[in-house]
Formats: C-alpha cells, structure tokens, sequence
C-alpha cells in the first residue's frame, strides 16, 4: 500500500482581503477565500465558467507571507491539506466547514 498524503493545489485569485488575528505575540493566523475557475463548453459549445470558492487558513510563517504579499484579486498559487472541522456559532447551531491549511503560496506574476 502506498503512503497517501493529503495534499492540495491549486491556483486561483484571493477573494477578499487576507483576516489577520493576533492570538498571542508570536503566534497569528491568517483566513482568506479562494475563487478557482473552471471552464468547459455547454451543449452549444459557448464557453462555460464555473467558479469554485475555497476557505484558506495559514498559520505561522505562511500567515505572516499572506498578510503581507496577499491583496484581493491577487492570482496566487497554494499547496496545502485539507481540514474539516465543527464548530458552535454564536446561536448554539453546529457549522462544518472544510478549509485548506496553506503550506505554501506563490505569487503567480499575474495582475488582478
């Protein structure tokens, strides 16, 4: 049996500006939004664009490299794995979301 890894790429534009929060002096995080297009034809053979939105969190140093190289639009390439977790919202009601944690990220050179 081969050892899977989990393990995501992709390459999209930031979709609003990076959220920063603090947790302690050497110790932040960093969540931001994806947009991920794919094209294909329709049965009349138009041009199709179907966008995927992703939920990003970088921790540590990729946290302080998102705060300070990512802007909304900005065309970026990302390698991370992906978390699912819950959590209780201010309501009481139990949200799951499934996020990627970065690992790397790579200013594609590409403008908005």
């Amino acid at each position: 049996m081969s050892n899977i890894k989990n393990n995501v790429r992709l390459i999209g534009r930031v979709g609003q500006a990076p959220e920063v929060r603090v947790l302690s002096e050497d110790k932040r995080v960093v969540k931001f939004s994806l947009a991920v297009n794919e094209y294909t034809k329709n049965d009349l053979g138009e041009k199709v664009k179907n966008t995927q939105w992703h939920n990003v969190v970088a921790w540590g140093h990729m946290a302080l490299l998102a705060e300070k190289m990512l802007t909304k639009g900005k065309e970026i390439a990302l390698e991370g794995s992906l978390n699912n977790r819950k959590y209780t919202n201010k309501e009481g009601v139990i949200k799951y979301i499934t996020e990627i944690v970065a690992s790397d990220l790579t200013l594609t050179g590409r403008l908005a």
